[in-house]
């Protein structure tokens, strides 16, 4: 290597090391193709060495095969058209062979003539774990995971509130990210006077924000948030430009230690949510009530979320049959999830499902669900070829990129027939942006796989969603038809429901049928199937089999 070309790339990397705070460094002098890495992410990518000819193709080999196109032409940008800077964020392989997520910018510099010389910046490492924020001058998500570690350790009584800032991209959009970060920071200034006597002060992920006290009510966190609610629309001031925020948050109370830190932080997740979804931004405590069985909810909660650690011990499927609405003859089931251990007993799934859907294992337990129910309703078919099992979906395991090539994955691996699976969406699921739903379930339909949208008539966005999606069937919420025979509004909604869904080529599904009564007058309207208790409640697959398919 030519010295010269190294003292340079040597005197580029270290002022750009100044500025790397704690990323990966790098260097390109763009003549002789040389690079200098950081000697962390040699060691941590398993780099051939610091100083390196063609590095750019070292690093792509490295790179996600779905990342790789988006990264080629970021920097295609940059060389080709001189674009001056480049920044991606991707997946890339360590030495280890695990993908992590990095956020890479760089940018050229030119020499005096203009002429691109060299390409140099950085690489952070979205993986790695930091205990403070230098936006906030606070604590970060990880230093709240570890010090509430030791709270509980301690055996401490603590409350938390988790409050977050809605609509701060258009913020960031209007006046930039310089702007919006001393937003942050004047929001962090104003938490740690509001709380200063209460406890401490977090920043947690995105513009989200955590208060952990002791020996708090929660009448004192509901003050604490009125305050802050009344300085974000009154006071609040940055560089001489009046902001008002909006936010929502949640809370919980733990006086109960034997949990992990992990169903913790689900359990704050939920509470946070549903002050924003379901309480219009008002302060929404999570009870830590103590249930039938004698036990908190949260160490409950805990003791759910460790089976699905270990294997999902402890879960099983129960099945309920859907009839044909003319024959009432037997096509398909609705798939359920129970839980149970000895000490607990069976445990009903409101007790845990939607607060689990906020937490990062709620996928996997999806993929036991729908791994269970297909090798299950496999023997289903050898009585009913043309049977059809349905599975609920949740918004987390939606949220997985991977989650087609997981459902294909199953199919392939139980060798279901896609055709016989039917995937239902939920209310919840629907708050998720309408082209990801689209382009992930015209995926499945592609390969077979049906999918019905469930409850409903229940949702703002139930008439939107069935015009977007290639919706197979709809189910009718059992609200509606809970009082068929006698409520003419519930008639005329039904027949609403049931002839729009026919114009969109889907058919209908009626729930909640209790008595020979309701599923009589429901045949007046174009109902393909039904469902309800009047026929069976959910069956453990031993029960299922003995009552449909062996019988």
């Amino acid at each position: 290597m030519n010295d010269g070309i190294k003292t340079r790339i040597d005197s580029l990397f270290d002022a750009f090391s100044v500025l790397a705070n704690g990323a990966y460094t790098y260097v390109t002098h763009i003549e002789s193709g040389i690079t200098r890495w950081s000697k962390d992410a040699v060691d941590y990518f398993g780099l051939p060495s610091e100083y390196m000819k063609d590095a750019l193709l070292v690093w792509m080999r490295n790179i996600h095969p779905e990342d790789l196109p988006a990264f080629k032409e970021s920097v295609k940008n940059v060389y080709d058209r001189n674009a001056g800077n480049h920044h991606e964020q991707y997946r890339i392989k360590t030495k280890n062979g695990r993908y992590i997520v990095c956020t890479c910018r760089g940018v050229l510099v030119r020499d005096e003539n203009g002429t691109p010389e060299f390409f140099g910046g950085s690489v952070r490492n979205n993986d790695a774990l930091s205990y403070f924020d230098d936006v906030s001058n606070s604590r970060s998500l990880y230093g709240f995971m570890d010090d509430l570690s030791s709270s509980t350790w301690k055996g401490e009584k603590i409350q938390i509130m988790m409050l977050g800032l809605l609509d701060f991209s258009h913020l960031n959009e209007i006046y930039g990210y310089t702007f919006g970060n001393r937003v942050l920071q004047e929001f962090a200034k104003m938490i740690k006077v509001e709380a200063f006597d209460m406890g401490e002060w977090y920043r947690m992920d995105g513009t989200k924000f955590a208060i952990v006290c002791k020996n708090a009510t929660s009448e004192d966190l509901k003050n604490l948030y009125k305050r802050i609610q009344y300085n974000c629309i009154h006071d609040l001031i940055v560089d001489g430009q009046h902001v008002v925020l909006s936010f929502v948050a949640g809370a919980i109370n733990l006086e109960r230690f034997d949990v992990s830190v992990e169903t913790v932080y689900s359990c704050l997740r939920f509470a946070y949510y549903e002050s924003k979804i379901n309480h219009l931004g008002e302060l929404y405590v999570l009870k830590n009530s103590v249930s039938e069985d004698k036990r908190f909810a949260i160490e409950r909660l805990n003791v759910i979320r460790n089976s699905i650690v270990n294997n999902c011990e402890g879960f099983f499927l129960c099945y309920q049959p859907i009839v044909d609405a003319e024959t009432e003859m037997i096509t398909g089931a609705e798939s359920l999830i129970r839980w149970k251990n000895d000490e607990y007993g069976i445990v009903s799934p409101l007790e845990f499902v939607e607060v689990l859907e906020r937490d990062n294992l709620f996928p996997e337990l999806g993929r036991w669900i729908l791994r269970t129910a297909l090798k299950d309703a496999k023997r289903f078919l050898r009585r009913y070829p043309g049977f059809v099992v349905n599975v609920n979906l949740s918004y987390t395991q939606l949220e997985n990129r991977d989650f087609v090539e997981d459902v294909l994955a199953i199919l392939k691996e139980t060798g279901y027939p896609p055709q016989n699976l039917c995937l239902e969406i939920t209310e919840r699921c629907r708050m998720l942006d309408i082209s990801l739903l689209k382009e992930i379930f015209t995926a499945l339909r592609e390969h077979g796989v049906k999918v019905a949208l469930d409850d409903f008539g229940t949702g703002f966005s139930s008439l939107g969603i069935l015009r977007e999606l290639p919706v197979s069937t709809v189910k009718i919420d059992r609200s509606f038809v809970i009082n068929i025979e006698k409520d003419s509004s519930d008639q005329n909604t039904v027949r609403f429901i049931s002839e729009l869904a026919n114009s969109f080529s889907s058919s209908v599904t009626a729930e909640g049928i209790e008595t020979a009564e309701m599923r009589d007058y429901l045949l007046l309207f174009k109902i393909k199937n039904l469902q309800g208790y009047y026929y069976s409640k959910p069956l453990p697959v031993k029960d299922f089999m003995e009552k449909y398919i062996e019988a």
